[in-house]
């Protein structure tokens, strides 16, 4: 069995989350501090003990893998004809957003979100467009009125849906998802849903792949899928379009020739395998540990961190904290909060502005790390506040 106990050494590795001073505490960027299952592990290994590393062409058993792993899972029975290798979720998005709409036309996100979707939108040359999600008690909801005056504007092109949503570590129920893929459809808006987190939500919580809700949604969707965030294996670049809608699915695969996204390494192949065929236990015990650490977390902010409020989460491994009611601060101190508390204490966190106007406030928090991680970062946390107060 995995020891997610363990405090691994990340130090000089090219880690993206580590590549930071030797007294820092990185709890940032959305990857896991985990080892990955010995069944990965003996994959790659028998990979690389073969030696040759030509051109890789993608073997039926990764998509049997995907649709095996989603019908256990969420009940979701999959098409073969509907999957569509990629070798990642951003460049899928960055893609379908250039192909099925033009320069000029208007994205809609539900933000605070995932702040690559805005640089994705940017850079492609189209408008972001925000339906805000409505904050009120500590939870967050749609504003379904907002949400429709938006999609019926004729430049709203693309619906961005995040589920379960980054950074609120919130999933969608499916009346939820239904009502917004019936009102895309009404509107002629595609979805995107972008479902990387889905695999990582409480015990006690049912993900709902959109593309099973019915059949309106499943025709006017594509869902990008991966592994990469629930098996700790981001870097190997390995994912999967779900395309239920046949002239969809043709205009998005010549997109992808195109722009060469589905060119595919056998490395990031054998771990998704492995992975969704072998790597269950494994999924569920990192799911307990998450849970455990989150636990953690509100029990300690509970206790010591007056003013400041963890917003209830049932997804992902990322906490979202609410800090924006310590008292005679102003919002430009706000701002500054997360990189005082990275300056006086070494622990790195994200600001909440990052993931739009309305996270302001807030900070995101990664839990998927050891236990002894989380306790000095809950410390460092508690000490940042103490003197960001005085």
């Amino acid at each position: 069995m995995q020891d997610f106990s363990e405090s691994i050494n990340r130090f000089d590795t090219c880690s993206l989350k580590w590549n930071v001073s030797n007294n820092e505490l990185p709890m940032w960027v959305a990857d896991m501090d985990f080892q990955v299952s010995s069944e990965i592990s003996h994959a790659l290994q028998k990979v690389l003990n073969h030696g040759v590393f030509g051109y890789t062409v993608v073997p039926e058993l990764y998509y049997e893998s995907i649709i095996s792993w989603w019908q256990r899972r969420y009940d979701f029975v999959m098409q073969r004809q509907w999957l569509l290798f990629a070798r990642g979720v951003i460049p899928s998005i960055s893609c379908i957003i250039r192909h099925f709409s033009s320069a000029g036309d208007s994205i809609l996100l539900q933000s605070p979100v995932y702040h690559i979707f805005y640089q994705c939108i940017k850079d492609n040359g189209r408008n972001i467009l925000i339906n805000d999600l409505f904050y009120s008690n500590g939870c967050y909801e749609i504003d379904f009125d907002d949400l429709e005056y938006k999609l019926a504007n004729p430049r709203t092109k693309i619906f961005l849906l995040c589920s379960p949503h980054n950074p609120i570590g919130k999933t969608w129920d499916r009346d939820t998802l239904k009502r917004i893929g019936h009102l895309c459809a009404k509107h002629e808006v595609l979805v995107i849903s972008d479902e990387i987190h889905c695999d990582i939500t409480s015990p006690s919580i049912r993900y709902t792949p959109f593309a099973s809700i019915d059949a309106i949604c499943a025709n006017n969707s594509i869902t990008t899928l991966s592994a990469g965030k629930s098996f700790n294996i981001a870097d190997l670049h390995s994912a999967c379009l779900v395309i239920p809608n046949a002239n969809i699915r043709k205009d998005m695969l010549k997109a992808m020739h195109k722009e060469h996204v589905h060119n595919a390494n056998i490395f990031g192949l054998q771990a998704c395998i492995a992975a969704y065929s072998h790597c269950e236990y494994w999924l569920e015990s990192l799911i307990n540990y998450i849970e455990e650490n989150k636990l953690t977390l509100k029990t300690f902010v509970s206790n010591n961190i007056p003013y400041v409020h963890v917003v209830e989460s049932d997804a992902t491994y990322l906490a979202w904290i609410d800090f924006s009611m310590i008292p005679h601060k102003k919002a430009e101190d706000i701002d500054k909060f997360c990189d005082f508390l990275r300056n006086k204490t070494g622990l790195y966190v994200s600001n909440g502005l990052d993931f739009g106007n309305n996270g302001r406030g807030f900070l995101r928090l990664n839990l998927a790390t050891s236990r002894k991680r989380v306790e000095d970062g809950l410390n460092r946390l508690k000490e940042g506040f103490r003197q960001f107060q005085s």
